[in-house]
């Protein structure tokens, strides 16, 4: 299950490359240089941190469903509440 999340996440992430790139391009040629530069840049580095982070969610998530992951995270949620407790 994993390997289809993870095939997924490569497809879109270079559809979104394709496309920025190709974007750039058209507007380039049309002469409006300044998509060519740094405009639009935070955009994509928007959307690649948020396509990072969803793949980052998705294999923790195939990882706690594969088996023993679930007890796992048991574990780590019951002693971040308990250490947040015993500080309080």
């Amino acid at each position: 299950m994993s390997h289809l999340f993870l095939s997924l996440y490569v497809r879109t992430l270079a559809a979104q490359v394709a496309a920025t790139q190709h974007l750039a391009t058209r507007h380039a040629e049309a002469g409006d240089r300044r998509l060519a530069g740094d405009r639009g840049q935070a955009t994509t580095e928007y959307a690649l941190v948020l396509l990072a982070a969803a793949m980052v969610a998705l294999l923790v998530i195939a990882w706690a469903s594969a088996g023993g992951g679930a007890a796992k995270i048991s574990r780590l949620f019951n002693r971040v509440i308990d250490a947040v407790i015993d500080r309080v």
